[in-house]
């Protein structure tokens, strides 16, 4: 199975977890949501399959979350995933598939969970945070 990213390239988490892909030495289906949005079903399934609720698969930020009135805790399921089929920068980012599993991948390290490969060398983040050191092992975050 190939790896497929639903993928915001304005989105650091989102580069940074493409980036930790292709560190693996894969390189994955890349579908820009943005551009290209899931249908319902798939977006039903990326969230059933990531073990999330829907409300946990919104993103509120840089989003029109507030203006819609989507924090009202009333609205359905069904309301919420017409919203983000409609607006989809609702949807958070970034969802990963691989043959291991789905994840929304936030942190972008989330991703080493469900990758087939090792990492190939070293990474860090975009913010200068050390993910993989120089010997290919996981560092654990700051605190």
């Amino acid at each position: 199975m190939t790896t497929t990213i639903y993928h915001n390239p304005a989105c650091g988490t989102s580069r940074n977890t493409l980036a930790l892909i292709r560190n693996s030495g894969e390189e994955p289906i890349v579908i820009e949501y943005l551009q290209h949005p899931p249908s319902r079903e798939i977006l039903i399934q990326l969230i059933n399959d990531a073990g999330l609720t829907v409300r946990e698969a919104i993103r509120q930020k840089g989003t029109p979350y507030a203006e819609l009135g989507l924090d009202d805790p009333e609205l359905t399921d069904e309301h919420l995933l017409d919203a983000m089929l409609t607006h989809p920068i609702l949807i958070n980012r970034p969802f990963v598939v691989t043959s291991k599993g789905t994840r929304l991948c936030r942190p972008s390290e989330v991703v080493l969970d469900i990758l087939q490969n090792t990492q190939q060398g070293s990474f860090t983040k975009e913010d200068g945070e050390v993910v993989i050191n120089a010997e290919g092992q996981r560092v654990a975050p700051a605190k």
